[in-house]
């Protein structure tokens, strides 16, 4: 099923992914899967199509939105006692962050970022007049790490944590979390931790939630990244802090907005039914992860991902300036991430998509290796 893809039809779908891109350009950017939606999921939004699309029945009741305790059971299982009284919901994750900086920080704050970082986030913080504080990743001969005494040194506001890290991949270990957990314990460190990636980690590595350490945690996912729902609109937020619990309690109800029923529909079912094509797509993002290792041209660097579907591929030994997915865009016909989008630290990178077929990731990789012999 998941190398069973045409370009044409994805093309016809809906998805900028795809849409956006001039005619001959292959598509390897934004961190959307090409996979179909798993049969659970078509099923249900079918049936509800079929039943009808009134109000829901938790429109005048939050407590009941069947999301609440889905995703607790889901957390439980991963070793977090969350209480559902204590989850939101939401349309977007960037939603759901912009609205916890909202209550919980001011403008001119510091908020601290692992850079590079996702653009969206660093978008967030200089629109809500935030102040950023990067941590810089490091590049060791042993993979992307980063220093926790920079955090000490001068405690934030608030962190976000990206955990599974994008655009690195890395799957932070609990030491690092722990320690990152003892500074904001120490200081009063609002922590937003993004897990959205978290169904996508690689064996041996495992995701370790960050609420597992540090219980004033506001912990964000979606069901969008590992089951390729983004264009559906839910996420969802278990709110630990009780001061950002407080202020959200004193909004109207439905400040904020409310997602669609189908989002919902869609988001359980993942939860509770997509665990066999969860399943085989992890097994063919672990194989195209071989591959991007394998395929790579001379001069590109990159340590293989420890949970994503990202590679995020140092290209400096090219010398193709601060933006090397401009030249493999012009050179290649091949979309990649631009590197400068992610902030400090993105100069001279691109990121690469790999959730995609066999057949069109070893054609991206053909392109990438031929344009990048032509510029050496």
């Amino acid at each position: 099923m998941f190398d069973d893809l045409d370009p044409e039809v994805l093309r016809r779908a809906s998805g900028k992914k795809w849409q956006q891109p001039a005619p001959g350009v292959l598509p390897a950017w934004v961190a959307d899967m090409d996979y179909p939606s798993a049969p659970p999921i078509r099923a249900a939004i079918q049936e509800r199509l079929e039943l009808g699309l009134g109000y829901p029945h938790w429109d005048d009741a939050p407590d009941l939105n069947p999301l609440r305790e889905v995703f607790t059971e889901r957390m439980r299982r991963q070793g977090v006692a969350f209480a559902p009284a204590d989850v939101r919901v939401f349309t977007e994750l960037i939603q759901a962050l912009q609205v916890v900086l909202h209550l919980g920080t001011e403008p001119g704050d510091t908020v601290a970022l692992h850079t590079p970082a996702y653009p969206p986030f660093l978008d967030t913080i200089s629109a809500m007049g935030r102040r950023l504080r990067p941590i810089p990743m490091i590049d060791t001969p042993d993979g992307w790490t980063f220093d926790t005494e920079r955090l000490a040194a001068a405690p934030p506001a608030a962190l976000i944590l990206v955990n599974p890290h994008n655009p690195t991949g890395r799957a932070f270990t609990r030491d690092e979390l722990a320690g990152l957990a003892e500074i904001a314990d120490r200081h009063g460190v609002l922590v937003i931790s993004d897990e959205i990636h978290s169904d996508l980690a690689y064996e041996p590595h495992r995701h370790i939630p960050f609420a597992t350490l540090h219980e004033r945690t506001v912990t964000l996912t979606s069901a969008s990244k590992a089951f390729n729902l983004a264009g559906l609109r839910c996420s969802v937020a278990h709110v630990g802090d009780a001061r950002i619990r407080e202020a959200l309690a004193a909004m109207p109800p439905q400040f904020f907005g409310e997602v669609s029923s189908l989002s919902v529909v869609a988001t359980v079912a993942a939860w509770k039914e997509g665990g066999a094509w969860l399943a085989e797509a992890r097994e063919t993002l672990a194989r195209n992860r071989d591959l991007v290792k394998d395929s790579l041209p001379p001069g590109v660097r990159h340590h293989s991902p420890e949970a994503t579907y990202l590679a995020w591929l140092d290209c400096r030994e090219l010398g193709l300036g601060d933006d090397p997915a401009a030249h493999f865009l012009a050179d290649g016909k091949i979309m990649l991430s631009n590197g400068p989008a992610f902030g400090p630290g993105g100069e001279g990178f691109a990121r690469l998509n790999f959730a995609t077929s066999g057949p069109i990731l070893t054609d991206v990789l053909q392109r990438l290796n031929d344009s990048a012999s032509r510029a050496t």
